[in-house]
């Protein structure tokens, strides 16, 4: 071994006897052996004879720390670096003076034992992570597997999902995955609910085909609300405005009371059915060519108990030939017809009004930017650019969205 290096070498419930041929000679070979006591009864005598235990990851990295002389040899369950102990390790430490053997995690292991693939699997920790924000990520996913914990078990997450409508889901709880005593229950989160389960399990949920969740629950915001508390369709689901973009646009619409509302390419009616809040003795009037989605923003209307908001099937701007003229239109979608409605829109549009709109591409950001700046002398732009963090262990990562172009005028 090289000197002052730390060796972390992921085990499994099989042992040593499932590990690589490198990773047993580190193991058997080290001068200093360190790793939870979970781990002892995994190693022969002689080996579990040497192993000082640790009482958690702080423990760990102090004894590290204490030892930078030494060559270490640290056991880890499973591949160290997914949600495991090399990450913290190195997280905390520094990645240099450290060499990670991995060996298979058992989420792999869960995966494989249900025939499923993870490739685009949304993943999560329970431990120290919050219920809610998962379950916003559980409702847009198809795959996902969650390392349960003492305070989620299997059961109380599948009873968590069915409370917030998540039931469309087919359920795996794969326990002690890798040991003699290895078992995988399959069932509906209903038959996971009622069940009880040992301690060391990974679950895995995988989307019923034609199987569509009930929306979130609807908050008490007036705008803004979340992306989950809007019924969308499948597989166009997170297609909708985010709500940060949301807010922003409704922001710049500049809303009265009585406000009459454009919501030209609806979709599932989120821009529409919170312009309606706002201007709650106004009328709001929701274009959409899909007939699908047609359905959904009445639907959306009948939830968010909104009776302001018409939806309008069609496709503009023969659609909205009949419609009263609007003191505010926002134009949705990201096709190339993006400049044609804005165009259209904008003759309808009574002086004063405010039109915004949001453009996914950078041709149609110039292509707008152009019309209305020869129209209007008050024209302003925006890239909108958003992270959402989502909790990891002790720490916060941040997913981006979907950079947009937001663009609002006001006609003269």
């Amino acid at each position: 071994m090289a000197a002052g290096r730390v060796y972390i070498v992921g085990i499994g419930d099989d042992g040593l006897e499932g590990v690589t041929a490198h990773a047993r000679r580190l193991v058997e070979g080290a001068k200093r052996l360190i790793g939870p006591e979970s781990c002892r009864s995994l190693l022969p005598a002689a080996v579990a004879d040497r192993l000082e235990t640790v009482a958690g990851l702080e423990d760990l990295v102090e004894r590290i720390e204490r030892t930078a002389d030494a060559d270490l040899v640290v056991l880890a369950s499973g591949d160290p670096l997914f949600y495991g102990t090399a990450r913290y390790v190195c997280g905390r430490l520094g990645k240099e003076r450290f060499e990670v053997v991995p060996h298979v995690s058992s989420m792999q292991l869960a995966f494989a034992r249900v025939k499923e693939s993870w490739e685009e699997a949304f993943l999560a920790n329970l431990s120290g992570q919050s219920i809610e924000r998962v379950l916003d990520r559980i409702r847009g996913a198809d795959t996902v597997g969650l390392f349960t914990s003492d305070q989620w078990p299997p059961p109380a997450v599948a009873r968590a999902l069915l409370d917030d409508g998540i039931d469309s889901f087919q359920a795996y709880v794969c326990e002690n995955l890798g040991s003699p005593d290895e078992r995988v229950t399959q069932g509906s989160l209903a038959d996971i609910a009622a069940d009880s389960f040992g301690p060391l399990n990974v679950m895995i949920l995988v989307r019923k085909a034609t199987v569509t969740d009930k929306p979130g629950q609807v908050g008490e915001r007036l705008f803004g609300n979340r992306d989950e508390s809007f019924l969308q369709s499948r597989p166009k689901r997170g297609l909708l405005t985010p709500a940060e973009v949301r807010s922003l646009a409704l922001a710049e619409l500049s809303l009265r009371p009585d406000s009459v509302v454009w919501d030209v390419g609806a979709g599932s009616g989120s821009v529409g059915l919170e312009a309606a809040r706002i201007a709650a003795a106004g009328r709001v009037f929701a274009i959409e060519m899909d007939p699908d989605d047609h359905r959904l923003i009445g639907s959306n209307a009948e939830r968010f108990r909104i009776g302001n908001l018409t939806p309008i099937l069609g496709r503009a701007p023969e659609a909205w030939a009949d419609l009263p003229d609007p003191d505010a239109i926002y134009v949705g979608g990201s096709g190339r017809d993006v400049t044609m409605l804005v165009e259209e829109a904008w003759k309808r549009l009574r002086p004063g009004g405010r039109l915004v709109t949001a453009c996914q591409s950078i041709e149609n950001l110039a292509t707008v930017h152009a019309l209305l700046r020869a129209r209007s002398g008050d024209a302003a732009y925006w890239l909108v650019t958003i992270a959402r963090g989502v909790e990891q262990l002790d720490r916060i990562r941040f997913e981006s969205l979907n950079p947009t172009f937001l663009i609002a005028a006001t006609k003269p």
